[in-house]
């Protein structure tokens, strides 16, 4: 088998490069281990930013998304039993966030990729990198019964935190950056009609909760838990008291209840890859930087790793310039960053601590207060919020 670029991972980042790419006349193949049918079950976040939706419709697979998706032009903060509501739009001038779940984007993604009949493998495995530093790197894997290896000029590892291609550099080669948070989030999916129009994050005594929605029947819930938290230890009923407790207002305000379709355990922690590429080997979203989803930036990221990555590739291959593939690091890593500081201090503004003291308590209250009552401050919750705009791709 031959092709220009051997993408692992058929998830948002993968998928949307493989779409850039074949949009670009660069023929790619895909190769991703789970079933279809898992890939387009994974439940994860829906939270899209402006950028992020402006690049699916530029890209042709945004029908479904304006169809399905929900826009929202504000957030909520509450804290004290009170609301205050940010205004995202009106601080961006315009700019919003879509509420879509990321195996939507998923789907969207895969039906167009089979649609124009480009190679995507599912269920591949034994999946090994090779020849990362020469010009002529390969892959080999199973597929269908049969090991097979698979030429090309570039690899794009985009097969998450756990996958193989970060584990695939040489020791010493990449640096990683980490931080592990001393919670977790206890999520679930209940079958209720939201019962607020936006997203909600909550400050509490007892510890932080997010209110989020998939779709006009089911609402997305989040408590903030031990790291270590025993699942079986939380039924229904005692997710749903805790979830009262912590979000409701003293307004009237009220949850509405259903049946809980999923629930499980996501751990906190930030980690970041410099650089995000060795030799032909090119990273791109979970596979290079992890924030935590306080900050609902994780396939943002993805999506502009790969639209740097794509312009990069088309770049070489129709003008035979390799300075932006040289640079796709440093053109990605500043806004990992801004993403990872944001993501931090939304976490460390709602959240509460092993060393939450009274004193920290106060700290806290006071930094809620202020980005609720400064413009300035809003403003500056908005601006990362809906994503800050893209940088110009260079001509």
């Amino acid at each position: 088998m031959r092709t220009r670029v051997a993408i692992i991972g058929a998830g948002p980042a993968g998928l949307l490069l493989g779409h850039l790419l074949q949009r670009a006349g660069i023929d790619s193949v895909i190769l991703e281990d789970c079933t279809q049918a898992h890939v387009e079950a994974r439940i994860r976040a829906g939270v899209l930013e402006q950028g992020t939706v402006d690049l699916l419709e530029q890209a042709g697979v945004a029908a479904r998304l304006r169809q399905q998706g929900m826009v929202h032009h504000g957030i909520e903060l509450r804290f004290d039993g009170q609301r205050h509501h940010i205004d995202l739009s009106g601080l961006t001038g315009g700019r919003a966030i879509t509420v879509y779940g990321q195996h939507e984007v998923v789907r969207d993604l895969i039906a167009a990729r089979q649609a124009c009949g480009a190679p995507l493998l599912f269920e591949v495995s034994r999946v090994a990198l090779h020849g990362l530093d020469s010009q002529s790197p390969s892959v080999s894997f199973d597929h269908g019964g049969q090991r097979q290896v698979l030429a090309c000029d570039f690899i794009a590892g985009c097969d998450g935190s756990h996958g193989v291609s970060r584990q695939a550099v040489r020791p010493g080669a990449l640096q990683v950056f980490e931080r592990t948070y001393p919670f977790a989030w206890l999520g679930i999916l209940a079958r209720a009609a939201p019962a607020a129009h936006e997203l909600v994050y909550a400050g509490h005594a007892r510890g932080f909760a997010l209110f989020s929605m998939r779709s006009p029947e089911i609402t997305r819930l989040y408590l903030q838990c031990r790291p270590d938290e025993d699942l079986a230890g939380w039924s229904d009923r005692r997710i749903w008291d805790e979830l009262h407790a912590r979000l409701e207002t003293g307004d009237g305000w009220r949850l509405n209840e259903g049946p809980v379709l999923q629930k499980g355990i996501t751990p906190m922690r930030s980690l970041v890859t410099e650089p995000m590429q060795h030799g032909r080997l090119f990273l791109a979203g979970d596979a290079a930087h992890i924030v935590p989803p306080t900050g609902a930036k994780g396939m943002n990221l993805a999506v502009a790793d790969v639209r740097n990555l794509a312009h990069a590739l088309a770049m070489h291959y129709q003008h035979g310039r390799d300075d932006l593939l040289a640079g796709y690091s440093s053109a990605c890593l500043a806004r990992v960053w801004r993403a990872e500081h944001f993501s931090w201090w939304m976490t460390s503004l709602l959240h509460r601590f092993d060393d939450h003291t009274p004193f920290m308590a106060r700290l806290q209250h006071a930094e809620l207060a202020y980005v609720c009552a400064s413009q300035a401050a809003s403003r500056m919750l908005a601006e990362n919020y809906v994503g800050l705009p893209f940088a110009p791709l260079p001509a």
